[in-house]
């Protein structure tokens, strides 16, 4: 069995990079403060229009995917880093709910 060959970037970098639903601030999750992490996408997925669910259930979504395809590649602390900007986006939308 043979290894897959990576051309380019893969293709999850690219939703992330240029998601069609949201217009996330460059570098939003590289930030090391959870509330300002909420706060970006909770700015970027108000302002969407193009979005297909409301401005909560898509930041969430998005942050959910990053951390689900950064996977392995994340470090311990940026995890909890990204863990907690999920409670903070919870919070920013005053929702108690997943």
């Amino acid at each position: 069995m043979s290894a897959r060959k990576q051309k380019g970037p893969k293709w999850s970098a690219e939703v992330t990079e240029n998601s069609n639903a949201l217009d996330l601030r460059n570098g939003v999750f590289k930030i090391d403060n959870p509330t300002e992490i909420a706060r970006s996408l909770k700015e970027s997925a108000e302002r969407s229009r193009r979005r297909k669910s409301t401005p909560f259930r898509s930041a969430m979504s998005m942050l959910t995917f990053y951390i689900n395809r950064a996977g392995g590649n994340l470090s311990s602390n940026r995890k909890k880093i990204l863990e907690a900007a999920k409670c903070e986006l919870r919070r920013a939308f005053q929702r108690t709910d997943s």
